[in-house]
């Protein structure tokens, strides 16, 4: 696989891209923001290994400049910040998995080798998502409702891709938790609901019927 590492701590930096190359990967490192900002939107990687807290333009604000440019490489943030919150943070940001510093290299390899097997989009795979008045082009990134097109964040289109990939089924709070957002436990944080009541906000503006519903006890469901 092609890897971008941005690291400012250099010891951090040479035994990461060290350990990966050994394993036969083709590895780019810097320590600089706002250039691994221009080489990860202008170098087809596979996978993004990201510091948190890099000179010049931080690893939040390097995720949410490419995301918004719909660029879609998965993305490991390393960070010394351990706390739940730090963790939404990121994933909120558009990040796809978090290590905390100090971190084993082979549980790094196992996660960078994890979000490299993320299936591709091939012609097999479809491009368009439906449900009652809603669709999602996943190609162009757009989404209508009723032919009205609707503006949506990077996690929000993640949320409701998920949710039409599973239309007509009852999905769980658990189930977005970590479908959505990664997370194998509950974090006692109400990402769900938040994010849930943004999207609905703006899927139903000028709507009388609701596109998503909340099944009290269970969870939420789109109608197919």
């Amino acid at each position: 696989m092609k890897i971008l590492v941005a690291e400012d701590d250099n010891e951090t930096a040479q035994f990461v891209v060290k350990g990966l190359r050994e394993l036969g990967h083709v590895v780019d490192v810097t320590g600089e923001g706002r250039e691994a900002f221009l080489m990860a939107g202008s170098e087809p990687y596979d996978v993004l290994v990201l510091d948190r807290m890099l000179p010049g333009m931080d690893g939040l604000a390097i995720i949410r400049g490419l995301r918004s440019m719909e660029n879609t490489t998965p993305a490991l943030f390393l960070t010394a910040l351990d706390g739940v919150s730090d963790r939404v943070d990121g994933l909120e940001a558009g990040g796809d998995d978090y290590l905390v510093k100090p971190f084993a290299f082979s549980e790094l390899a196992a996660r960078v080798m994890a979000l490299g097997r993320r299936p591709r989009q091939t012609a097999h795979t479809p491009t368009e998502l439906a449900a009652g008045d809603l669709k999602m082009d996943l190609l162009a990134r757009t989404v209508t409702r009723d032919s009205k097109p609707i503006t949506l964040q990077p996690q929000e289109f993640r949320l409701l891709e998920f949710l039409l990939n599973n239309a007509g089924q009852i999905v769980t709070r658990t189930m977005l938790l970590e479908g959505v957002w990664g997370f194998h436990f509950d974090p006692a944080t109400s990402i769900v609901e938040t994010h849930i009541s943004r999207l609905r906000s703006k899927l139903d503006d000028g709507f009388d019927q609701s596109a998503i519903r909340t099944v009290r006890g269970a969870g939420y469901i789109i109608d197919g």
